[in-house]
C-alpha cells in the first residue's frame, strides 16, 4: 500500500544492486562501474538476521529518553532485496533470529512541543 511506511533506497541502473542508505556517485558493487541510480521503495518486511541490546546511552546528536532506557537493534534481511538493514526494534518486542519483522512508525522521543517519529522494526504477529 502506498500509505504504509517504507524505506527509500537506490538501485544501480547498470547492475541492479540495491543500496540503503541510498547510493550516489558510484556503485558500491566492486564488479560494477555504474554511476546512475534510481530511487526505489524497499521491502517493508524482512527476517531478523541478528540482534543486540544497546545498554549504553548514545552520544549527541542522538536524543535519548531521560532516564536512558536500553533498546534492541535488529539487523534485518529485506524480503526482496537481500539487503541487511539495521534499525531499532519497537519497545517491548522480543525477537529471535529468523523472526519476521516489518517497518512501522514509532516515537523516538517527545519534548514539550513535539513528538519525534522514526521508523522501527516490529515483530510480525503469527
Amino acid at each position: 500500500m502506498a500509505d504504509e511506511p517504507h524505506l527509500l533506497g537506490t538501485r544501480c541502473s547498470a547492475c541492479g544492486t540495491f543500496f540503503f542508505p541510498p547510493a550516489d556517485g558510484f556503485c558500491r558493487n566492486p564488479e560494477c562501474a555504474g554511476t546512475e541510480f534510481e530511487s526505489v521503495p524497499l521491502s517493508r518486511r524482512g527476517t531478523v538476521w541478528s540482534y543486540t541490546d544497546n545498554r549504553y546511552q548514545p552520544p549527541a546528536p542522538y536524543v535519548s529518553p531521560d532516564p536512558f532506557e536500553p533498546y534492541t537493534i535488529a539487523a534485518v534481511e529485506l524480503a526482496d532485496e537481500g539487503l541487511v538493514v539495521l534499525g531499532q526494534l519497537v519497545t517491548g518486542d522480543a525477537v529471535t533470529i529468523g523472526d519476521d519483522v516489518e517497518i512501522v512508525l514509532d516515537t523516538l522521543f517527545e519534548d514539550d512541543a513535539n513528538e519525534y517519529v522514526v521508523w522501527k522494526w516490529k515483530k510480525v504477529a503469527t
